[in-house]
């Protein structure tokens, strides 16, 4: 009888490690700018010293999960997309934030220049969409934005550099609240 209970347990445990590595999306592409330290690639999109920037629309290759991250393959190097602040989500549905089927690339060409100067600079701007918003600077972090239809996204560019984007009643972004510096940084006017 022990060991059908351990079985059982057993199998129960792995049932949501089943359900997640199903969820593995195709291969697509990068939805967002996301900062790189080498092979890490955080939820929270820190602009420290050290990391560049993947460009949206960036080929990506899912290869599998682990714990709290998502195994992909970038311009032929192994990085993983890690889940530090997002825990909420399901890594399937957290995979799927950051590796889209259509490429932003196609979209982002057909903006204003001003607004693809933004984009590709991993800055917001005043009158950006949601869309857009996401393509510059990343999902903000679940653990601090539950819900992506809130009026205010709270980013973080450091420890101890936060902005926050306000949308307006038209869901654009009407300003941008944060220090003088981390404005320089993360706003373009």
């Amino acid at each position: 009888m022990a060991i059908r209970t351990t079985a059982a347990a057993l199998l129960v445990a792995a049932l949501p490690l089943a359900a997640t590595a199903q969820s593995l999306p195709d291969p697509g592409y990068l939805c967002c700018n996301m900062r790189t330290s080498g092979n890490w690639i955080s939820d929270i999109n820190y602009a420290s010293s050290g990391t560049r920037v993947i460009p949206a629309g960036t080929p990506v290759t899912p290869t599998g999960f682990g714990r709290y991250r998502v195994h992909v393959t970038i311009e032929g190097t192994p990085q993983d997309i890690g889940n530090d602040y997002s825990r909420e989500l399901d890594m399937g549905v957290f995979a799927r934030r950051y590796v889209v089927p259509d490429n932003p690339a196609a979209a982002i060409a057909k903006m204003p220049r001003k607004v693809r100067q933004a984009i590709q600079s991993a800055r917001v701007m005043p009158g950006m969409t949601r869309e857009q918003v996401l393509m510059a600077v990343g999902y903000p972090i679940t653990s601090e934005n539950p819900n992506l239809n809130a009026r205010v996204w709270r980013y973080w560019l450091s420890r101890t550099q936060e902005f926050q984007v306000v949308f307006d009643a038209r869901n654009r972004v009407g300003e941008v609240i944060a220090d003088p510096q981390t404005r320089a940084l993360a706003v373009m006017n």
